[in-house]
């Protein structure tokens, strides 16, 4: 059997586990928008339990951390990995007009 070989393709693997592609970006992808006097961010989180998602708002910083554990812990032979697993965190710096008293967060269909 005759096998094409490329020298960078773990190095390619590599470098789009850690930066992403456009298909599958490293970081939670985000949609933000207003709505008269509210803002609504939507944060894609497929495959997140919801029991690992965290949210803190410290001076106007929203931080989103969660975390995506694998699939399989037994020692099962993994062939294929392209799901990134792991913690992810995000911030958003928000103005300073935010009203802290009326924050509400939903997890719904991984969003």
């Amino acid at each position: 059997m005759l096998m094409r070989t490329d020298p960078f393709r773990e190095l390619d693997r590599l470098t789009d586990a850690v930066f992403g592609t456009a298909a599958r970006p490293a970081v939670m992808p985000m949609d933000a928008y207003r709505s008269g006097d509210a803002f609504y961010v939507h944060f894609d989180l497929p495959g997140i339990d919801l029991d690992s998602i965290d949210l803190t708002v410290e001076r106007n910083v929203l931080t989103v951390r969660a975390q995506r554990k694998a699939a399989r812990t037994d020692e099962a032979e993994r062939i294929v990995s392209e799901r990134p697993q792991g913690v992810f965190t995000r911030r958003l710096f928000l103005g300073e007009t935010l009203d802290v008293d009326n924050l509400r967060a939903e997890y719904d269909a991984g969003v």
